[in-house]
């Protein structure tokens, strides 16, 4: 893990969103980096356009990005009131980069960011990763229920 670079990006990551600005602020196309990594990582996330991703970052609390070179590997972010409730989103590690501790450094940045740290729940949605979470402290609560509106 000597190689990898994490970064904490400022709210609504401007220069990862609008510069394409990676590590050491190397123009690395970040934009297409991420709809890639996401693209070949995850079934909930195919799709997205880079306009969309653009929006989703601006509107984030928290983002984090972990970086092997220039390469995009690793992906995160929040959503937060800063005091009540938190919502963790997007958390992915590019196939060829996992079971080496990168996913517990990606939640563990998350969780600890100043925005989130000090909220009272932190809430996030997993379909195949569950033991993965549940190793990590959270919970699957026996009194509340997920519901969707789907559009």
């Amino acid at each position: 893990m000597k190689d990898i670079v994490l970064i904490q990006h400022n709210r609504g990551a401007f220069l990862l969103r609008l510069l394409g600005l990676g590590p050491r602020l190397a123009r690395v196309q970040a934009i297409d980096q991420l709809q890639k990594l996401l693209e070949n990582n995850t079934f909930w996330a195919k799709g997205r356009t880079k306009k969309k991703l653009k929006k989703m970052i601006a509107h984030s609390s928290v983002i984090v990005t972990l970086w092997k070179e220039n390469k995009l590997i690793g992906f995160g972010r929040g959503t937060t009131d800063m005091c009540f409730r938190a919502v963790l989103w997007d958390i992915v590690i590019d196939k060829n980069h996992q079971k080496h501790g990168l996913g517990s450094l990606l939640l563990e940045s998350l969780m600890n960011s100043k925005s989130i740290k000090n909220v009272e729940k932190i809430y996030l949605m997993t379909t195949n990763c569950k033991e993965f979470y549940k190793n990590k402290g959270f919970i699957e609560p026996i009194n509340q229920t997920i519901l969707i509106n789907e559009f």
